[in-house]
């Protein structure tokens, strides 16, 4: 994917002590805001799952109308992002910030108090909205408040860890909570969350914008947006229904031709949206492509994981919440060490090394059986391999938004969400229906393992040969880049 058109990088100065600073009582707390935003966010991705059943009941939802519960949410939260990343640097990151706080608040307060399918959804369609302008921008927020080296690295690691323990924590409080109280009380602590970090938030962050204001790309948004609407939409519903259905052809065809109609606009705007030569970097392009593998085969071992504890091994809700609670304690762990193997070892390294680390651990898995001891190789493989995916969660950021200027940290934080949440949906859909279309779900779990596997050691492969030679991706610290014309 190298192109000869790439701008040359230069690499500034390594830093001899990779430990990080002191961060101030102020960097604190802005850090807090920004952290407890992104965990917020993550927690809605996952804490509503296990309740889908007790809500489709009190709601009255059918069983085929549930997957909307999470469609809703995942359509705009992933169509929006790179816009909403670009109207924050335009605009203002601080002020696009807080109107997806409030937004993603009173969304959730409307989900909470939901009397019929329709306000559910729509406060559903809220939140994934309000998400789509917090995660960018507070990315975006993060990385030009903290300069690039071992203070970006730190809040980066805490960022990163926050993202993964708040996806964990999620399928385990969404069970503890729906049945110590309601499905409602999941949708109540969002709103809660979004009511404790909306007041601390204006008096904290500081706002920042580019120093030009260049109008926006309305063409390269338009076909960005919706084929990004258009794929998610078809690999959601293909999740539940497979790749057979006219609906799920339709927006999938649909969906890749509007992204290439979005690179023949850029290619010829005079303020695109997306700056091409950007997405030429070798930083930017090998990073994303190691970021959307890491977190689509992680997000399928988790689902083939849990569907093997529960219906092979009959564990319950509750147990196998706590088998993924391991793994949400040993991901802070990593989180606290990785800013550390990245200032030793350079972002390039740490990435491929966590790559490899986790295909490695997903291999391990193969020897998963029925006896009570595939418990504890369960939880020990997919807590070690977790720990990996969060090191190549944390590398690749630092590597897509290295050496980017602060201008346009809002498109490169944006491009790094948008892989996220694309490389959230899009495991599940081409790999689990492989697991649960299988005459054999054992057979179907250890052929999702597989694959899984070799596509993450593949990626390793070729992130290391894509950044190979790059001082600047290997260090984690880059000159900012100068673009050539776009």
């Amino acid at each position: 994917m190298a192109i000869d058109t790439t701008p040359t990088l230069t690499p500034a100065p390594v830093a001899a002590e990779p430990s990080a600073p002191r961060l101030s009582a102020r960097d604190r707390l802005v850090l807090f805001v920004l952290c407890a935003a992104q965990f917020m966010v993550a927690l809605d991705f996952s804490v509503l799952n296990v309740a889908l059943p007790v809500l489709g009941a009190d709601l009255g939802m059918s069983t085929s109308a549930l997957q909307w519960a999470v469609t809703a949410f995942a359509l705009p939260s992933g169509g929006f992002l790179l816009l909403f990343g670009r109207m924050g640097d335009l605009y203002g990151r601080r002020r696009l910030f807080l109107a997806g706080l409030a937004l993603f608040g009173a969304a959730s307060l409307l989900a909470t108090l939901a009397w019929d399918p329709a306000s559910f959804l729509a406060g559903r369609a809220l939140q994934g909205l309000g998400a789509a302008a917090i995660v960018p921008t507070g990315m975006s927020l993060l990385t030009t408040t903290f300069p690039e080296g071992p203070a970006r690295d730190r809040a980066l690691g805490i960022s990163g860890t926050l993202l993964s323990l708040g996806f964990t924590v999620g399928m385990v409080a969404g069970g503890v909570l729906t049945d110590l109280l309601s499905w409602r009380s999941t949708m109540g602590l969002l709103a809660l969350f979004a009511l404790v970090v909306l007041p601390l938030a204006p008096r904290l962050l500081p706002e920042s914008r580019t120093p030009e204001r260049p109008r926006l790309d309305v063409p390269g948004a338009v076909t960005v947006t919706g084929g990004l609407l258009s794929l998610i939409y078809a690999l959601t519903t293909a999740a539940e229904h497979g790749f057979g259905r006219t609906d799920v052809l339709v927006t999938l065809g649909a969906g890749l031709l509007l992204l290439a109609a979005f690179v023949a606009v850029e290619s010829r705007s005079a303020a695109p949206l997306v700056s091409l030569p950007m997405l030429r970097r070798r930083t930017v392009a090998w990073g994303n492509l190691g970021g959307l593998v890491t977190f689509s085969m992680m997000s399928t071992v988790v689902f083939v994981l849990t569907l093997y504890l529960q219906e092979i091994l009959h564990l319950s809700a509750f147990e196998t919440g706590l088998v993924f609670g391991v793994q949400g304690v040993l991901s802070v762990v990593a989180g606290s060490y990785a800013p550390r193997v990245i200032g030793r070892f350079g972002a390039r390294r740490t990435l491929v090394g966590s790559l490899a680390g986790q295909g490695a651990l997903g291999l391990s898995l193969l020897a998963l059986g029925e006896g009570g001891w595939s418990v504890v190789l369960a939880t020990a493989a997919v807590s070690l391999a977790s720990m990996c995916h969060l090191g190549a969660i944390i590398s690749y950021g630092l590597t897509v938004t290295s050496g980017v200027p602060d201008e346009e940290q809002g498109l490169a934080t944006g491009l790094v969400t948008s892989t996220q949440q694309v490389g959230i949906t899009v495991g599940i859909p081409l790999l689990g229906v492989l697991a649960t279309t299988a005459p054999d779900l054992r057979s179907g779990v250890h052929t999702v393992l597989v694959l899984d596997a070799v596509i993450v050691l593949a990626a390793a492969v070729l992130v290391a040969v894509g950044l190979r030679g790059n001082r600047a991706a290997a260090s984690g610290t880059v000159e900012a880049e100068p673009l050539r014309a776009r």
